[in-house]
């Protein structure tokens, strides 16, 4: 069987001071990091220990984790097991890179993301050479806020063509954006219109709590980091009973690490088999 998890520990610590975010230039106490630093080697052993099982895991951090030795470490471990076809992490890709050396880079990826006002384009756009240079799959992707789609078109024509530029839609608001400011979007990513939604859920068909689920730093198992009902633990000897299909219980679905797992929505078909990462091949 292949299992995906989107794994997200205890810690909240972030080097970024974005102000939208509730978890800007927060620090976590040194009891929580150690705790999360635990916590993670245990799901490395586990992974290690399900040989039946090939995983897809994407670390999904509400601070950066790169930052953080520990996590760099894990992520070598991870992309070296036989039994993980994939291991990727969201990231605002201000670590040094050097450690990527180690990994399996056809099985590692990463989710980054620019943040203007917190690094500049020049310097993001070198660790993206960097990561070329290695040879490491990886997508970028910007928060779409109206004021930011000048800088927005300006990284799209820096980075390499065939290099796929995601954008996080802002939704909250209706009519957000002007018709002009919805094209030029779609002139740079063609494909965000797929983040413009709030999908109707309920009832219907999703891999999550199946093939797919999301996990704590205590192992606790839920359908995805969205519905809060916890379905199980992996530490526990008959964690797979909990594994089973199930129609979405929420009334609706408008992240891509929700919705992409919608059975109607095919998605899959266009990510083939790099919807974790966010990667489209082109």
């Amino acid at each position: 069987m292949t299992l995906s998890i989107l794994y997200r520990g205890p810690l909240s610590s972030c080097n970024y001071s974005c102000n939208y975010c509730p978890f800007a230039k927060r620090k976590d106490s040194r009891e929580t990091l150690e705790r999360d630093a635990a916590q993670l080697a245990r799901f490395v052993t586990f992974v290690q220990e399900q040989a039946d099982i090939q995983f897809k895991i994407l670390f999904t951090p509400w601070g950066e984790a790169l930052i953080r030795k520990y996590y760099q470490e894990a992520m070598v471990t991870l992309s070296l097991l036989p039994n993980v076809e994939r291991v990727a992490i969201q990231t605002n890709l201000s670590c040094k890179l050097g450690w990527l050396k180690k990994a399996d880079k056809t099985k590692l990826a990463l989710w980054t993301t620019y943040h203007p006002g917190e690094t500049s384009r020049t310097a993001f756009l070198e660790q993206c050479r960097q990561l070329d240079a290695m040879e490491v799959s990886y997508s970028v992707g910007v928060v779409g806020f109206k004021e930011a789609i000048t800088e927005i078109e300006h990284l799209r024509a820096a980075l390499p063509p065939e290099r796929y530029l995601w954008i996080n839609a802002q939704k909250k608001l209706a009519n957000y954006y002007t018709a002009e400011e919805t094209a030029t979007l779609l002139s740079i990513d063609p494909y965000v219109v797929n983040n413009m939604i709030h999908y109707d859920s309920y009832g219907k068909a999703c891999k999550t709590g199946h093939t797919v689920i999301s996990l704590d730093g205590d192992g606790n198992m839920f359908r995805c980091h969205f519905i809060k009902e916890k379905i199980g633990n992996i530490y526990e000897q008959h964690f797979r009973e909990a594994l089973f299909p199930r129609t979405c219980t929420n009334a609706t679905c408008g992240c891509h690490i929700g919705y992409v797992h919608m059975d109607d929505l095919k998605l899959y078909a266009l990510y083939q088999g790099r919807e974790l990462e966010r990667i489209i091949l082109k």
